[in-house]
């Protein structure tokens, strides 16, 4: 998938909160090798370079566009493109870092068993996953995509929910972890701007759907969408849009 570096970065503080969330939860000392698995445009590879300044840290992202704007970060980061979903680690990590990118993979059972083990003992598997999927702001992208003429190119596109309960992600890790955390939060985003979740949308889950189209369908979809979130997310007095946004965490220490 073509990703806009720009577009994501929009909203950059609040994707960042909840990457720092988990990284204050992450009991490391002196690691020695961490992964940040979807790195991205490395904001998040970059905290972790600034906490273990001695360890070798590696951002691994599929997209070669932002990991081109990650590479303008700390010059104590290796970054390599890779399919995280097929990933296996060249050197063995005390620390697999991922937030906010899991759940663009599939096979979560095989995906976090194969994570798992791949730590060293004692090592650590941290992860922030949205849970957001059942909210207005993306079942609107269904609806808008059903409603159109264009609905026959972005159907096959849509996904059932990609992250399943917490009980799940306990039961899986459960067997192969000295110890286990998992917590949601529902973050109250208050955003800026002219219809903010669309924006907000539009630098990730309904980015493979716009990119599936040409003009004019592109900007009559992203249209029709934006007229769903911004009657979902009304403006407050004050001009500002409240976009409440659930996230689930998850620390494993390996066995």
């Amino acid at each position: 998938m073509l990703w806009d570096p720009t577009q994501y970065l929009k909203f950059a503080d609040h994707r960042l909160r909840p990457a720092i969330d988990l990284l204050n939860r992450v009991d490391l000392t002196s690691p020695s090798v961490v992964y940040d698995l979807g790195a991205g445009t490395g904001n998040v590879t970059e905290l972790l370079a600034n906490r273990w300044p001695q360890a070798r840290i590696i951002g691994v992202d599929s997209s070669e566009e932002m990991l081109r704007e990650a590479s303008k970060r700390a010059a104590n980061i290796e970054w390599e493109v890779g399919d995280i979903g097929q990933w296996q680690p060249a050197a063995t990590p005390d620390l697999i870092f991922t937030n906010a990118a899991l759940h663009w993979e599939s096979d979560h059972a095989d995906l976090f068993t194969r994570l798992m083990t791949s730590l060293k003992p004692g090592g650590v598997l941290a992860v922030q996953m949205p849970r957001n999927f059942g909210a207005l702001s993306h079942t609107s992208i269904s609806e808008a995509a059903k409603s159109g003429p264009w609905h026959s190119k972005l159907e096959p596109l849509l996904r059932p929910t990609p992250v399943e309960p917490p009980p799940f992600y306990i039961s899986t890790l459960s067997p192969l972890a000295r110890s286990l955390e998992v917590w949601e939060t529902e973050f109250m985003q208050i955003l800026s701007g002219e219809n903010p979740v669309k924006e907000w949308t539009k630098g990730t889950w309904l980015r493979p759907l716009l990119n599936a189209l040409e003009e004019p369908e592109r900007s009559e979809f992203e249209s029709a969408y934006a007229d769903l979130v911004a009657a979902a997310y009304p403006k407050q007095p004050d001009g500002t849009t409240v976009f409440p946004f659930k996230r689930m965490f998850i620390i494993a220490t390996s066995g």
